[in-house]
């Protein structure tokens, strides 16, 4: 029989791996905000091709020559193997599909006008993980499912030939359900569970700059504001043995968890009618999540508010990509990356097993006509940590390997 101080560790443990995880995907941020630029290696900030500049360069937004609308979605194939260091016992997830999707609407008031309008909505964020029946991190997850959608209406204005200016109000809503085993048995061997669910919201802005500086050079500045993210009003639902009802009320609780603020200096430059190159510099301010606070509305001596410390590190990413146009309606793109994590050495987690990654990318864009073209991307990688986690004492090493082949369909005039 577990003892009520075993019972609360693990439960502990719940609460710190809740908010997290509401933001990142399968062990990693999703970029997948634009078919041509995840082709590119997900880069895009100097380079203006179509409505998705809302998000990577709302500056970039301002060179739009037509009005446009592009919807596309990317389903993530990914799944994450785990051998535990002292048995090395395999586990493995039985994730579903994710799918990511954004949408764009890019408008000029009047044909080759200096003022740009536009609104986005995208899935910075969102996955499901599942892991196998009875895996040894039963304790810290068992499932994990989150949805988050930034919606942002946005103004460009071009100032000169040469310069582009933007920016968008980011609202961001999302929910999340969070399932787990609690170390005490029914009399049937089966274990308790715990359940947390709950919606969040947030405010933030995109900033963005363009400068053409040749013709053939451009350089894009953005900047998209910390996201602070706050579940006010969360449920948790327990089954566990009644003589623990007590112990375990259902209830209301909060949290929050600040998304970085992230700011990215891009390159382009066309070498000729065919070839053009893009780089992107990525810095993620992840050491504003350093300590995690989670309040319980009713508090028992099983189950206490917590506070811990986190200590993410601010990170820097690497996208670069290049396009060639084959012939006239048919444009080969291909790109890669290479990102270092924010996760330092004693905070990997089952729901987010993050490390150092690199990847590759590539695609295909099709124009049917003047006003119709599909692209289309592939992206891969694979991710591998071993670690020892303070909290939970798991020790063993994560294997991740993430497939997402994306389609999106644009119409302009």
């Amino acid at each position: 029989m577990y003892s009520m101080k075993q019972i609360y560790s693990f439960y502990l443990f719940l609460g710190l791996f809740l908010i997290p995880h509401f933001s990142y995907s399968q062990g990693f941020q999703v970029n997948f905000q634009g078919q041509k630029q995840q082709a590119m290696g997900c880069a895009g900030t100097a380079l203006q091709t179509d409505g998705a500049s809302l998000f990577f360069n709302p500056g970039a937004s301002a060179f739009a020559k037509e009005n446009s609308v592009n919807v596309a979605t990317t389903p993530i194939f990914a799944n994450v193997m785990y051998i535990d260091s002292a048995t090395n016992d395999v586990y493995r997830t039985e994730n579903p599909v994710g799918t990511p999707f954004s949408a764009y609407g890019l408008f000029q008031l009047k044909k080759d006008g200096k003022l740009k309008l536009g609104i986005a909505a995208y899935t910075p964020f969102g996955s499901t993980v599942q892991w196998e029946k009875n895996w040894i991190g039963r304790f810290a997850i068992t499932r994990l499912e989150l949805k988050a959608i930034f919606i942002q209406p946005t103004i460009s204005y071009r100032i000169s030939d040469k310069i582009g200016v933007g920016a968008g109000f980011v609202y961001s809503t999302g929910n999340v359900n969070l399932q787990k085993d609690i170390p005490v048995q029914f009399e049937d061997g089966t274990f308790a569970k715990a359940e947390l669910a709950g919606k969040a919201q947030g405010f933030g802005y995109n900033l963005g700059v363009q400068i053409n500086a040749t013709e053939k050079l451009g350089i894009g500045l953005n900047f998209r504001s910390k996201v602070q993210m706050n579940l006010n009003d969360g449920k948790a639902t327990f089954t566990v043995p009644e003589g623990l009802d007590p112990n375990f009320p259902d209830g209301k609780f909060v949290g929050s968890l600040p998304l970085p603020q992230v700011t990215t200096l891009g390159l382009s430059y066309k070498l000729n009618d065919k070839w053009a190159f893009v780089l992107d510099i990525n810095h993620v301010a992840w050491k504003a999540y350093d300590t995690l606070a989670f309040d319980y509305e009713v508090n028992t001596t099983s189950l206490l508010d917590t506070k811990s410390a986190r200590d993410y590190k601010n990170i820097v990413a690497f996208r670069a990509g290049a396009s060639y146009k084959v012939m006239k309606n048919l444009e080969v793109r291909f790109g890669g990356g290479y990102g270092l994590t924010p996760v330092q050495d004693g905070y990997v987690t089952p729901e987010t097993p993050d490390g150092n990654r690199a990847y590759g990318t590539f695609g295909l864009g099709y124009k049917l006509g003047e006003h119709f073209a599909i692209d289309a991307s592939c992206y891969y990688t694979q991710i591998t940590r071993a670690d020892i986690n303070k909290e939970t004492n798991l020790s063993g090493t994560f294997t991740t390997k993430a497939i997402a082949a994306g389609i999106g369909f644009i119409y302009k005039w």
